[in-house]
């Protein structure tokens, strides 16, 4: 006999776009009872999904079978196989050893005198007790019916509180996005998890613009098989989308077109937000429910995002005019704190920061030589060598920026505090202003001293001309472990390609 015997009604033709049938495991050790139980569900069907009727001839054959099938919806055990108590022990191991408490589980026995049903219904975790004799052909019509109600309403519920923690973890991915791309990808993939599909979804939004342009729309996130349009052209995106997109935005609101959804969200800033969501099945309530309440939501979190890289924008370009300031009082080209914002942004990715971390150095390195501002004209721009007492006023510039930033509570200026006081120290501790040493020193401030003696050292300046490139890398490397964290100076080494093509953006 074969160990798993699958009923003839399993194997049935079946239309490609009928239901999944339920899954119903028969565990008896008498074949008849397997014979006449197809025979009585043979025509059963239960939400216009048919029945796949798997039989299993002993307790043991009956785990096997759980432990491989995670979607069984009812078992039906008989007490007494191999052993007297072969289906309780089965019982208590789907429910202890596999962990399933979805599937629903009736005792089905012959013997009720061994297996009381008082102690049975006390002692183990079933839903259903029969006495054989009892379970004639509407019993058990009966049965199966309230079986599989209580089973796809678990399911339900299973799925809700599935969809709940995705919207929780949701909630924190959002929050915690550094940028709009991040924030979008988020979205996507909230999404798809909240509907639990891998469809096409799409995100964009309208900013402020001319409805009625060619560019009016902002992709921020594609998915499945809108992957390839990832475009702010409207032309180019799918002709289903436009109409989408165009109707919504006339109409001003959300809607369901048969398998798809596109919803329409605007804010307080006059930005019109559209998701368009398509799916191989009709959206029920529930779905359009859940889009409406996460999107309209989303929408709101994007406005606190945009208006935070507004401000983060303003704060970059106002320490980008303030260093350039610094620089142009000391005849120095203004790209240059351009270009060491970004060898400090590309040193601390490759260093193993966070992209906050290194977001944050990028926006604040450029205040590396604030405190120049105080030093005298007569010594900053002193054309010959400076003198000692000269050279210790020089020094103090470090200090002085420091100085400065320190007591502002803004992230960037803080951030800039600690680089202009600690770019001039050195890895062995005989730099300025405090003689920190390795470690000691912020990565931020190891990280700008870097990206700002290579770049000097490439560049013009009123007392030397610019170095060739072997002879900067010479020099650094000279330097590794003394001047410079020897872990940057290797980042350095092995992407030199990427910092020359960052110096070759901004030329002097």
């Amino acid at each position: 006999m074969d160990d798993f015997i699958f009923a003839d009604e399993a194997n049935n033709d079946v239309e490609t776009n009928e239901l999944d049938p339920w899954n119903i495991l028969l565990v008896d050790d008498e074949p008849g009872v397997h014979q006449v139980t197809q025979m009585v569900l043979r025509e059963f069907e239960f939400d216009n999904r048919k029945l796949n009727l798997i039989s299993a001839y002993s307790g043991q054959q009956g785990l096997e079978i759980m432990a491989s099938h995670s979607d069984i919806a009812l078992a039906i055990i008989d007490v007494v196989m191999e052993t007297d108590d072969a289906g309780l022990q089965l019982v208590r191991s789907i429910r202890e050893e596999l962990q399933n408490n979805y599937t629903r589980l009736v005792l089905r026995t012959g013997q009720p005198g061994q297996a009381p049903e008082e102690d049975v219904i006390t002692n183990y975790d079933i839903d259903d007790y029969k006495d054989k004799t009892e379970l004639t052909s509407n019993k058990l019509l009966t049965l199966l019916y309230a079986s599989l109600r209580s089973y796809r309403d678990i399911c339900v519920i299973d799925s809700h509180r599935r969809s709940l923690e995705q919207v929780i973890l949701a909630s924190t991915e959002i929050f915690e996005a550094s940028s709009l791309k991040t924030f979008a990808s988020a979205v996507l993939k909230q999404i798809c998890n909240l509907l639990n599909i891998d469809g096409a979804i799409f995100y964009c939004t309208s900013l402020n613009e001319d409805i009625d342009s060619n560019s009016d729309y902002r992709v921020l996130a594609v998915s499945g098989n809108m992957a390839a349009y990832e475009t702010r052209n409207k032309s180019e995106l799918p002709e289903s989308v436009r109409k989408a997109f165009e109707y919504a935005l006339n109409q001003k609101q959300s809607y369901v077109n048969g398998d798809t959804y596109t919803g329409y969200f605007s804010t307080s800033l006059g930005s019109e937000n559209l998701l368009y969501v398509s799916m191989d099945r009709e959206l029920d309530d529930m779905d359009k429910q859940l889009l409406d309440i996460y999107a309209s939501n989303v929408a709101v979190t994007y406005e606190s995002l945009l208006l935070r890289d507004e401000i983060l924008e303003t704060q970059k370009e106002l320490a980008y005019m303030l260093g350039e300031a610094v620089e142009q009082r000391s005849k120095e080209t203004g790209s240059h704190v351009r270009r060491v914002a970004l060898y400090s942004h590309f040193f601390a990715i490759k260093y193993g920061l966070s992209m906050q971390e290194a977001e944050l150095i990028k926006l604040a390195s450029p205040l590396h030589d604030v405190g120049k501002i105080v030093i005298p004209d007569s010594i900053l721009k002193k054309p010959g060598k400076l003198t000692e007492d000269e050279w210790l006023i020089m020094q103090s510039h470090a200090q002085q920026g420091a100085e400065l930033l320190k007591s502002s509570d803004n992230d960037v200026i803080k951030m800039g505090s600690i680089i202009a006081g600690q770019h001039h120290e050195r890895w062995d501790g005989t730099g300025y202003p405090n003689k920190l040493k390795g470690e000691d020193i912020h990565i931020s401030g190891r990280i700008t001293a870097l990206a700002d003696v290579f770049d000097a050292l490439g560049s013009i300046r009123y007392y030397k001309d610019a170095w060739p490139l072997e002879k900067i890398l010479e020099e650094i490397n000279t330097q590794k472990g003394k001047q410079f964290d020897p872990k940057l100076v290797e980042i350095l080494n092995d992407n030199i390609d990427d910092i020359l093509k960052i110096r070759d953006q901004y030329p002097d």
